[in-house]
């Protein structure tokens, strides 16, 4: 998801609880604080010598361990002032990439994508998740994409397979 989705989803649901679920039902603990916000410029070179160059949005997100007995989420609103706030010092790219950086002690730090979101009357969820590192220079590798697995439906009516 682009830094502009985002900003333009928290503007639509400032009185909601922001929740970032980092795993398929798992949740950052309502006590967490946005610690940072990084503007990262990547300039790169693959293992097929082919240079590249992106920009991504890093939110930093940290559990307060000194406020576990926090039970409500940081307000949208909240998140969407600490951004305006950043971006008046420091603009972020609204067509970069935008990520959040979390760990805990049973999850490894991680910069986790937004893969969906959710919201009703109360809460916009945003479902993070892992991406997976890939070979971005393949065909100079010779590596193969794996082919699509086709199944022929031999499973006819009376056959004793369905």
């Amino acid at each position: 998801m682009k830094t502009k989705e985002v900003l333009d989803l928290l503007g639509q649901h400032s009185q909601k609880a922001l929740v970032l679920e980092y795993q398929p039902g798992k949740y950052i603990r309502p006590n967490y604080h946005i610690t940072e916000v990084k503007n990262i410029t990547v300039d790169a070179m693959d293992c097929g010598g082919n240079p590249d160059f992106w920009k991504e949005t890093i939110v930093q997100i940290y559990e307060n361990p000194d406020d576990l007995d926090r039970t409500d989420f940081m307000t949208v609103q909240k998140a969407a002032d600490i951004l305006k706030r950043v971006d008046a010092v420091k603009p972020m790219v609204r067509e970069a990439e935008i990520k959040f950086e979390y760990s805990n002690p049973q999850f490894h730090t991680a910069q986790l994508f937004v893969a969906d979101t959710i919201w009703n009357d109360e809460k916009l969820i945003f479902k993070l998740a892992v991406e997976k590192t890939d070979c971005k220079a393949k065909e100079t590798c010779g590596i193969t994409e794996p082919q699509a697995v086709t199944h022929q439906n031999n499973c006819a009516p009376g056959s004793g397979c369905c």
